[in-house]
């Protein structure tokens, strides 16, 4: 059976979740308090619907609990956002995920139990800056405040050597968990394998490691 997703806030952030939601063929029900929104979303959400989530009463009659992901994306208004996820964890959402305006408010929604916290701006913001300043970072995603995911083009230097004879585990404390060759990827690569050059690297490990490894290694 397919998941069924609500998304609370249609906004820049909520609206590109829904719009990839639908596009990916899932159920997905849009929530917002502006009319406005609610109206462009009908025709591309399996149902829209214009109402205050900040009212138990109102999540109750949309059967809120029967989702299997609540998307919370309200954005300015903290307070609702808080209030929103507190009724979504007391009504027994199984998965919520919110976006965080700053780190205050991402310690009130951890104390209140959301289970997945984003922090869209802050985060393109990282994966930019990443990109801009090497070449050699294609991608960058945050695992949580200190440990991140990053892919990342192997150059001349990494070229010809395997990955045991680079020892890139004990000089720099990072794993690459995948090689991606054209269109082949290799999972969990042996130690033995030798990197070319423009193989893409995932790697995983402290956001400091990996900042070592773009300066010396790449």
């Amino acid at each position: 059976m397919k998941k069924e997703f609500a998304v609370i806030g249609l906004g820049r952030f909520g609206g590109s979740i829904c719009e990839e939601l639908a596009e990916l063929g899932m159920p997905v029900l849009a929530i917002d308090h502006k009319e406005e929104r609610v109206s462009k979303f009908a025709s591309i959400a399996s149902h829209a619907v214009c109402a205050d989530t900040t009212e138990e009463k109102v999540l109750k009659e949309l059967g809120i609990r029967n989702f299997d992901h609540v998307i919370v994306a309200i954005g300015d208004d903290i307070q609702a956002s808080i209030l929103t996820t507190l009724i979504l964890k007391e009504l027994g959402v199984n998965k919520i995920t919110v976006k965080a305006q700053d780190d205050y408010h991402e310690k009130v929604l951890r104390k209140i139990g959301a289970d997945f916290i984003v922090h869209p701006e802050r985060d393109m913001g990282r994966r930019i800056a990443h990109n801009m300043v090497s070449n050699n970072v294609l991608d960058y995603l945050e695992l949580s405040d200190e440990h991140s995911i990053a892919e990342v083009v192997a150059s001349h230097k990494l070229s010809g050597h395997s990955i045991i004879d680079l020892d890139i585990r004990a000089k720099y404390g990072i794993n690459i968990v995948a090689i991606k060759r054209g269109n082949d990827i290799l999972v969990s690569p042996q130690a033995s394998e030798m990197i070319h050059q423009g193989d893409i690297l995932i790697i995983i490990g402290a956001d400091t490691d990996i900042n070592r490894f773009e300066k010396k290694a790449l």
